[in-house]
């Protein structure tokens, strides 16, 4: 976030919001956990794990850079607790999705972070 912006929402209020939107965006047996950055309130940590058998969790991490708008970065990728090669199309397609997700969900809080 910019450094003139004012940032008014807290952390674990906004949380608690994406960890009660994001899972209905998701596939139905996919899960989620959201939770805020210990250092910085305009960070979140976002865990997915995939549904089935795949096995594939992923840790992004979410900076709003303004109250609207939020830039999404890939941590890590693992199957079966094993980090993957996120090269891979499957993986790829996985990210996007799961990235567009992310996105929405934003869009969805939008009153919350711009009042």
């Amino acid at each position: 976030m910019t450094k003139t912006a004012e940032w008014t929402v807290n952390a674990e209020e906004l949380a608690k919001a994406w960890n009660e939107t994001l899972p209905r965006l998701l596939n139905p047996s996919d899960k989620a956990s959201v939770a805020p950055d210990a250092k910085d309130s305009n960070v979140l940590h976002i865990h997915i794990i995939t549904a089935g058998r795949s096995m594939y969790n992923f840790d992004f991490r979410v900076e709003y850079v303004d109250n609207r708008e939020v830039r999404v970065d890939l941590v890590d990728a693992e199957r079966d607790d094993v980090t993957t090669d996120e090269r891979r199309d499957i993986v790829q397609t996985l990210i996007e999705d799961y990235v567009r997700h992310i996105h929405e969900c934003a869009q969805q809080l939008k009153g919350l972070t711009n009042p």
